[in-house]
């Protein structure tokens, strides 16, 4: 192979790589946006916790199932973080076989086909422990004071 063929062989793969990035970039976006949501539930749930060891009998079965709903809604974040990773390395492994297909003799298109469709169900599965999570969160809003009982 001359320079030009190889050049362009390269410059293909690089545009080939393009799609990938982009979706890269925005599974790090979500990965950002549900650590942050994690966060705030391990800091609500330190809170809790506090309270929880200095209450009376009275407010703490309250307390303690707040404190279930934030255990549920971490394990749901930490799938989906989890699950977000993978995918992230998943599509970066597709980029890298993508670049490296510019000096391999034989296709890679099998193996990419498969990891993308690995990555794109990684992905979905996330995404719905991530709208489990945004449903228990809700679920347990409590929105104005909290009425005593008579």
């Amino acid at each position: 192979m001359d320079a030009p063929t190889d050049i362009a062989q390269i410059a293909h793969s690089i545009q080939l790589s393009l799609a990938p990035v982009f979706l890269l970039s925005g599974i790090v976006q979500l990965l950002g946006v549900l650590t942050n949501r994690l966060a705030r539930a391990v800091d609500r749930a330190r809170t809790l916790e506090d309270q929880h060891r200095l209450a009376n009998h009275i407010d703490a079965p309250d307390l303690a199932y707040q404190l279930e709903l934030l255990a549920k809604r971490a394990r749901l974040l930490n799938g989906a973080i989890t699950l977000g990773t993978v995918a992230a390395l998943v599509i970066s492994l597709i980029v890298a076989l993508l670049f490296a297909s510019a000096f391999i003799s034989f296709t890679l298109a099998v193996p990419v086909a498969a990891l993308f469709v690995s990555a794109m169900l990684t992905l979905v599965v996330g995404l719905i422990c991530f709208l489990v999570e945004v449903r228990v969160a809700t679920f347990a809003l409590r929105i104005g004071p909290k009425e005593k009982n008579p």
